[in-house]
Parts: C-alpha cells; structure tokens; sequence
C-alpha cells in the first residue's frame, strides 16, 4: 500500500510540491517562521513552572503567542492551499522587449520609414549648394623642377 492511498499522508510527488513552495515563496517561509518562534515562546511560558491550566488562563504573552502560532499557521496553509501566482510582468516586458526590436529592425531596413523617423527627430533636411568663394590654387610644380620665381 502507497503512503499516497493512507488517507492522512502525503505523497512523495506532493512532499516535493510542498518543498518547491517553501523554497521558492517569501512570505510562506516568513509565516513558518514565525509560527515556529512563537511556538517556541510559547513552550518556554509553558514549562516555566506554573501548572498548565494557570498557565493557558492567566499568562498573556502565552496567549499571544498561541494567538499568533494560530494565525501564521493558517495563512501558511492557506499559500500552501492555493496555486503559486505567476508573475505577469514578464509576459508585458517580453511583449515589450519583441515591439522595440521589431521597431528597430524596420527602422534599419527600411529607408524610406528611417528617412522619415529622421526627418520628425530633426526636422527635414535642407538642400545644401557649395559654392567656393576662394579661387583654385595653382598646382605644384612637379618634383626635380625649379620652383619658377616671380
């Protein structure tokens, strides 16, 4: 007989669902933690000496701290009950990260888009006609020739 068919135990695949869980979600790990401090508290308050029942009735940092064990106690299990939550943001930022490498890739292909993305950033370009105010100098003399003096 399987410990998964034993109504009360957990099944090996299941154990190691609840261990990924711990591992990997914060605030679970958090609630454990803190249910476990406060337990601990709590032992100490209860074998302090005083006898069980004075101790459940009159102390009340014991009963704080049952209080509090009870209540991380059910948020973990409640994390535990539900399904891990996933995380959207990586879904936009793919979607994202595939728009602007679209957009750059039809920018640079296209020259006609990429004219036109220029023209809007920095204003249309304006026809330029050189004109040389300055004179051509003469040539140099060819080399082994005297330079002629004037």
């Amino acid at each position: 007989m399987a410990a998964k068919d034993i109504p009360g135990k957990v099944g090996e695949a299941e154990l190691r669902g609840y261990v990924k869980r711990f591992l990997e979600d914060e605030q679970l790990r958090a609630n454990l933690t803190s249910a476990y401090g406060a337990a601990v508290s709590a032992y100490g308050r209860m074998t302090n000496g005083k006898s069980a029942t004075k101790a459940l009735f009159e102390d009340r940092k014991l009963q704080r701290d049952l209080t509090e064990i009870a209540q991380t106690l059910r948020s973990a299990s409640g994390a535990l009950r539900e399904p891990p939550k996933r995380a959207r943001r990586r879904r936009r930022g793919r979607g994202l990260m595939l728009l602007l490498v679209g957009g750059v890739l039809a920018i640079a292909l296209n020259q006609g888009l990429r004219t036109k993305v220029l023209d809007l950033l920095f204003g249309a370009e304006e026809e330029f006609d050189y004109s040389s105010t300055t004179a051509p100098a003469e040539p140099a003399p060819p080399v082994g020739e005297p330079a002629a003096s004037a």
